[in-house]
């Protein structure tokens, strides 16, 4: 005599069961194998990084003009020859170094063939009692060398409201600073290395390298992976085995 059909309601709720779990398995499994495909993208910034700064550091003919660089010459080093514009400092509040917030210290730089460069000359710390002190970080006059390394424009905060023209402001708009200040600034800027183009300016240099994170993403990824095996031995265990023994 045969067993008994399971009735219509609880084929229902074992449909529905299996449809969440297979969903379930699929998307952990799916978020699991994105995180490996984060962790390589990672690898290879972090690969790209380390060839750049191993290249011979770039002079100011070598750079490329226009937008372009930030595609092919991104972090490699540069040395660059030109005079300070501290006229046309600017310093971005709101900057954290190892948690304390200051000022990033922007200035352009006059290249030999009439352009300018923004350098990020570095970082200050606020003035504790009156944050609209900025720092003084003077300027040598005359021509200096500086060595840089390529980076993109400085990372823009959330602004509330119109952003204010003067010195001290939240970000920094390269191309309406060149319209600005009548600069013609190419569309990038360099971090300064070194001390020699501005030995009295006391700013910190420490900069910020790109985030790579590889183990994090890899830590990741096995929670996903767990979930997912979890998931399935779970559902194998109440859907399957379970009711198997009880019959």
């Amino acid at each position: 005599m045969s067993a008994p059909s399971a009735p219509p309601a609880s084929r229902r709720a074992r449909l529905v069961v299996t449809v969440a779990a297979v969903l379930a398995f699929a998307l952990t499994a799916r978020l699991g194998v994105w995180q490996l495909d984060r962790a390589d993208q990672k690898l290879a910034l972090r690969t790209a990084v380390e060839q750049a700064e191993a290249q011979p550091p770039l002079d100011a003919a070598g750079l490329l003009p226009g937008p372009d660089a930030l595609a092919t010459q991104l972090h490699r080093h540069v040395v660059v020859e030109g005079r300070w514009l501290p006229e046309h400092t600017v310093f971005l509040e709101n900057r954290q170094m190892d948690g304390q917030p200051g000022f990033f210290v922007l200035t352009p730089l006059l290249l030999p063939s009439g352009d300018a460069l923004v350098i990020q000359r570095g970082w200050a710390p606020r003035h504790r009692l009156d944050r609209s002190l900025t720092p003084e970080a003077p300027l040598p006059e005359g021509p200096v060398r500086l060595l840089g390394r390529m980076a993109p424009p400085p990372a823009r905060l959330v602004s509330l409201g119109d952003e204010a023209g003067g010195a001290l402001r939240q970000n920094l708009d390269l191309a309406e600073h060149a319209r600005a200040t009548g600069l013609a600034l190419r569309p990038y800027t360099l971090y300064q290395l070194d001390e020699a183009a501005s030995p009295q300016d006391g700013l910190r240099r420490d900069w910020p390298r790109p985030a790579v994170g590889v183990d994090k993403h890899h830590g990741y990824a096995f929670q996903w992976f767990a979930l997912a095996g979890l998931i399935w031995v779970l559902y194998v265990w109440f859907q399957i085995l379970r009711p198997r023994r009880r019959r």
